[in-house]
């Protein structure tokens, strides 16, 4: 199998600026929620812990699109060392359904599928 590895890059790239904007987004939603919050320091304890569950909704998809873009980074590298599409376990290729679907992958399917059975 040969992969059109410029498309996975093209695609790569335009994934990580998704996810460089979404990023961005919840930067700013969350400091205009900060702003928000201190100007209102008598809150009600519900909306208290109604605001500390947001915060904490944003810091985790903040925390997931992070990783997401750690895992677009290191596919980009593996593109640009010729490595991109083997599998990092097994050094089998990873099959290009695989790739269309989650072009960040670094497992084959079977070596994916034995991490998940643990």
């Amino acid at each position: 199998m040969t992969l059109d590895v410029e498309r996975f890059r093209s695609r790569l790239q335009a994934e990580r600026g998704r996810v460089l904007g979404a990023i961005d987004n919840l930067r700013h939603e969350s400091s205009l929620e900060e702003e928000v919050d201190e100007s209102l320091l008598d809150n009600h304890l519900a909306e208290t812990a109604s605001v500390t569950i947001d915060r904490e909704i944003h810091y985790s998809l903040e925390e997931n699109e992070a990783r997401l873009l750690a895992a677009i980074d290191a596919a980009l590298v593996r593109i640009d060392d010729g490595t991109f599409g083997r599998c990092e376990r097994c050094g089998k290729e990873i099959e290009e359904e695989r790739l269309e679907a989650i072009p960040w992958a670094t497992l084959c399917i079977d070596d994916k599928r034995r991490d998940e059975r643990g």
